[in-house]
């Protein structure tokens, strides 16, 4: 079982994650357009993680 302190700071380590590859999609996005989708599963998975839904 997680102590709440433990699941908080993972929370906050997913949003983190999620915005440093979001960042990363939109760059690619915008300069390469042709590899955006390689950070795409990253912020998924990040992203689903800190919200919590899986």
């Amino acid at each position: 079982m997680e102590t709440t302190s433990t699941s908080k700071n993972s929370k906050a380590m997913d949003w983190i994650l999620f915005l440093v590859f979001f960042v990363l999609f939109v760059a690619m996005l915008l300069f390469a357009d042709e590899w955006f989708w390689i950070p795409m599963p990253f912020m998924l998975t990040y992203l689903v993680r800190a919200l919590n839904a899986m």
